[in-house]
Formats: structure tokens, sequence, C-alpha cells
């Protein structure tokens, strides 16, 4: 990646949910970072239209659901838990066709087993929702019955578009935008755009700029706040948060090449600086009236190709997407957030599965691939224990030995291995016969350590010839690295809890075996021989069926 930096820059941002990874990844740039929340995400005062979709999709009465947000994904089943079986909905939702809006409400469902039909792709605002519902659907839409879930707030193009192409539409709203509580630091926000103490601004969704304005417009101080722009290096992420700018006047000055947190901050740091300068000699030079218009478009500027927002005439320039400053560069955002979550895990202590999911979800986001396996070394074998399409139905039942197949030759020798074609014909390859309709072509294989020795291996599987890159490579083994400590807690509690339940069980049938010998004058083999009868044909467990002796005893005892 080439070179980025603030350079001392003051650096804004409004961003809430992501706000200690956005100021690590100024800092890291080397910007000032003043990162305020303009928002706070709120319940919804009734969970009534929430709830009235569930019942008509578990009574088949929806054709599509529109997924927009990741975090809507996991509210609604969170709504929808109080009323219906959280299976059942799974199930009808499995049974519905999905369309989502970007990778982030895609990988939630697909942490669900939730597949869906289309995915609609950057910058990923309601034209390429639109667009994709037109090319997947046709004119089968005419005969659709379309649920959207909301995010935050109403799209009324998008419903008003959908409404004329579509037999229905139904809103899910399942949480909503808020001021935050404290409205001091906005403020503080408003007089330090207005009076020079902020160089760069960084907007991230259209409701941040809304809030900005309402705080401004209770401050009296719009108009102040709009020419402060005009002296501020103005970033807008992608064309739905500029449309929002350009409805107030304000004309970003450019947006990232790809509409995501990591190019935004990338990107602000390497241009900030040079639109900054142009903008401040400018204001000096030609007088502040003139700031209002355009720069011609023969002036030399880092940014290339541009787009127009329908409400505004005015130009907006987007970093080229293919140029060679940005070669290679991957969301850096999703390193630190990644950080976070796993110092999170280890902070919150989740159960293995939980842990393993969350890698599998991370690695498939950054690596593109068509199944992730990941193992843990138990003994002497590999198990798998987590896994992303196909086999999910092997978790936990396949077993790899040590030195095995490409595998196991990972985790014997300690180092990756990445296999751009023909997989199959590697002399380490091994074709296990309870998954014989594998035909993988590429692969990419690295272990995953603690204290240099190995506890598992992440296993990323291509049906097509995939090259991965340097960066991939160093990616997926760094994975490896983070995760092991945490894994090998996560397994060693498992095995713990395994051995206090089978302790506990233990104890509870040889109490229960007391009292059956006691109160029946059977000896302990034909207590326990009793014991066990029942627990076949109740199918019950034998420590759910001492449990029941010994209530039944204390039971008696309490009688006499």
């Amino acid at each position: 990646m080439a070179h980025a930096s603030f350079d001392g820059l003051r650096v804004l941002s409004l961003e809430s949910r992501r706000a200690k990874e956005v100021e690590k990844l100024i800092r890291t740039y080397s910007g000032e970072p003043f990162v305020v929340p303009a928002m706070r995400e709120v319940k919804l005062e009734s969970n009534h239209q929430a709830l009235a979709f569930a019942d008509l999709l578990l009574k088949g009465e929806i054709d599509v659901v529109l997924f927009f947000t990741g975090v809507g994904v996991r509210a609604l089943l969170e709504i929808v838990e109080t009323k219906y079986d959280r299976e059942a909905f799974l199930e009808a939702l499995r049974a519905t066709r999905i369309v989502t809006r970007g990778t982030k409400p895609e990988a939630a469902l697909r942490g669900l087993k939730i597949k869906s039909v289309a995915t609609a792709q950057e910058p990923s605002t309601w034209h390429e929702v639109l667009g994709v519902m037109d090319s997947t659907f046709g004119e089968e839409l005419k005969s659709l019955r379309v649920a959207v879930q909301e995010y935050g707030a109403s799209n009324p193009e998008l419903l008003a578009e959908l409404t004329e192409r579509s037999a229905s539409v139904m809103k899910v709203p399942v949480y909503q935008w808020a001021l935050p509580h404290d409205l001091k630091p906005l403020r503080e926000c408003v007089h330090s755009i207005i009076h020079a103490g902020i160089d760069v601004i960084l907007f991230t969704t259209a409701v941040q700029v809304i809030h900005l304005m309402m705080v401004a417009q209770e401050m009296n101080c719009v108009p102040d706040l709009i020419r402060g722009f005009r002296s501020v290096a103005v970033i807008s992420v992608g064309p739905t948060t500029t449309a929002e700018l350009l409805h107030y006047g304000i004309t970003p000055d450019f947006e990232p090449s790809r509409p995501k947190l990591g190019f935004l901050v990338n990107e602000a740091a390497q241009y900030a600086a040079q639109v900054l300068k142009q903008k401040r000699e400018r204001a000096a030079t030609l007088g502040v009236e003139l700031l209002e218009e355009e720069m011609p478009a023969e002036q030399s500027s880092p940014v290339g190709t541009v787009t127009r927002a329908a409400t505004s005439r005015r130009v907006v320039r987007r970093v080229e997407e293919s140029t060679s400053t940005m070669a290679g560069f991957r969301d850096g955002l999703n390193s630190f957030e990644f950080l976070h979550e796993i110092s999170s895990r280890i902070a919150a202590a989740d159960p293995l599965h939980t842990v393993l999911d969350r890698v599998v979800e991370f690695a498939t986001t950054m690596i593109p691939c068509d199944s992730c396996f990941v193992y843990v070394l138990e003994a002497d074998k590999l198990v798998l224990r987590a896994s992303h399409n196909p086999h999910v139905d092997l978790v936990d039942r396949l077993d790899i030995p040590m030195g095995q197949g490409i595998t196991g030759w990972v985790a014997e020798h300690r180092q990756p291995v990445a296999i751009a074609s023909k997989a199959s014909e590697d002399a380490r390859f091994v074709l296990f016969k309870n998954v014989p309709e594998d035909s993988f072509e590429a692969m990419l294989c690295t272990p995953i350590l603690c204290s240099s020795k190995v506890v598992g291996v992440i296993n990323l599987q291509h049906r097509l010839s995939y090259r991965h890159s340097e960066v991939e490579v160093r990616l997926l083994s760094m994975i490896g690295f983070l995760v092991g400590a945490e894994i090998e807690r996560a397994r060693l509690e498992t095995e713990n809890l395994q051995l206090t339940d089978r302790l506990e069980t233990r104890k509870a049938v040889d109490r229960a075996k007391g009292v059956l010998q006691r109160d029946l004058l059977l000896n302990e083999s034909d207590a326990y021989r009793l014991m066990q009868r029942e627990s076949r044909q109740r199918r019950k467990s034998m420590r759910d069926i001492a449990e029941a002796i010994l209530l039944g005893d204390d039971l008696k005892k309490l009688k006499s």
C-alpha cells in the first residue's frame, strides 16, 4: 500500500458503532482524531410491524425479504423470538427468497445458515438494490409480495419504486436512529467547524449529516456552519451520504474508490491535505463567494471519476478504483475491528463453537472462497469444529489424523500451503470417502498456533483455480496467530465443562442407585440396569433419570 498520512491534520468523524476503531485508524495514519458519535440506536416503541411480518412469513404470505443491514437481521430475530419459535422462523426465512444490500447482512444471514438469491453490490444505494431486484426477478416481480427490513429510517424512493414494480410492499422497521443523549460534543463540533478548529471531516452515513444540521439549527448557526465547511476537507463515504450533503448545499470534496470505512480513511489520509490546501488558498485569493462554484474539471486533483447526485448539478469526484496507490488495498478497518472482536471474545469467554464461527465469518468475508473449514487438534487428530459450506453436517463428526492430507501436513509442519490449481494432484492430497463429491481446484491452508504449538488449521477451498496473493496468505496466517490462544482456551474450557458434567452425572447416578437399592431391595448391578432400561425407554439421559429418582426421594422426605 502506498504511503498515506494525515500529517497531524485534525480529523473529525461522527461514527457511532465503530467509534473506537475509527479513532485507532485515524491515529494510525498520523491524524489527530476527534470522534464524536452523532447518533444512537434506539428500540422502537412498538414491535407490531416486525411481529406482523413474522406472522405473514410463517403463513407463507411473503415471497421476498430484502435485508439492508446485519444489525437489522439480528435485531429482527430478537424481536421475533419474543413471540414465535426461533427455528420455525428461520426455516420460514430459508424457504423464502432473500435479497441483501452488501456483505454485512449477507454475513449475518450466512451465520444463520440462510442463503440469499441476490446481493446488491457497491455502492449499495437504493438504485443498486432496485437494479438487482429487477435483474433477479424480472417480470415475476409484479406478482411477488416483498418485505423490506428498514435500517433506522424509511427510504421513500425505494419503497415507491418497489410498490410500482411488485404486488405489495411491507415495511419491517426493527430499530431507529436518535440524537445522542448529550448534545454538548456535537455543539462543540459545530463551533470547531465554524472557527476552523477541524481540518477534515468524514461522513459515513446520511443520518450524521441530518443530525449535525439539526444541532446547528438548534444553535441558530446553520449559515455559519455551511460557510465553515468551505475551509474543511469534506469526505463522503458514498452517493447516499453525498446526496444528503448536497441537499444542504455542501459539496463533498470527493468520495473514496469504494464506499467502505477503511477506504474512506486511507484515501482521506492520502488526499485530504492537498484538497485542504487548494480550498484554503482559493479562499484567500479568490474570496469566499467563489468557493460556491465548482473547481474546473481540468484542475489538478487526486480524484478522477465523478458522480452526480440527483438533487444537485454539482460534481462530486470519486477516487479512481484502479489507482495504483490503492492496488491490493482492502478495508483496513476490518483488521482493527477483528482485533477488537477477538479481545471482546476473550473477555466474554465464549464457547468454542461461537469463537470458531466468528473466525469462519471473518476469513470468508476477507478472502473469497467456496468453503472454509476450521479444524481443532484434539489428541492426535484434527477434528472439524466449524464450517462454511459445504458439509456443515460434518461439523464435530469428521476427523483427520495428524500428518494426513494437506490439512494434516500443514498441522504437522506448521507451515501454510497455497495451491492455485489442481489441488487434488498434489502429493499430499487425500480424498475423504465421506465427502466424495468435493473436487476443489485451489486451496489455502494455514496453521493455528498458540505458544509455538499447533492447536488447529484453517482451510479455504475454491472450486475454480484461484491464485492467493501474498497479502491473503499473510492475512489468514495472522488470523491463526491471533486466535490460537483463544481457541485453546475455549477448547480446554469445553473439555473442563464436559469433565465436570461427567463427574456430576456419575455422582447423581451413584446416589440414585443407592436410593433404588434401599427402596427396592436391589443390588448395585440391578439398580444400574434398571436405570439404563428407563433411560432407553423414556429417551432420557442417565443423569435425567438419576435426578428424577433423587427428586422423588426428596419429596418423600418432605412429606414425612
